[in-house]
């Protein structure tokens, strides 16, 4: 029984690991365009629209419209 939760604890340790390689893998390559101010703000305002659309997507869908 000991073995199983040594196991069990190992499964947090891996999710962490593996979301982090994956988040630096998908940014490494976005990295040098933040050097140069124009393509700065473009990545920036880009990131904010994205961050804005799905959470008016998600109000609409799941009805939290302050009243």
């Amino acid at each position: 029984m000991e073995e199983f939760f040594n196991n069990v604890s190992r499964y947090p340790r891996y999710l962490i690991s593996f979301s982090l390689g994956v988040l630096l893998t998908a940014i490494s390559p976005l990295l040098p365009m933040m050097k140069r101010p124009t393509t700065a703000i473009a990545a920036v305002a880009f990131l904010v629209s994205v961050f804005v659309f799905l959470s008016f997507t998600l109000r609409a869908m799941l009805q939290l419209n302050a009243v």
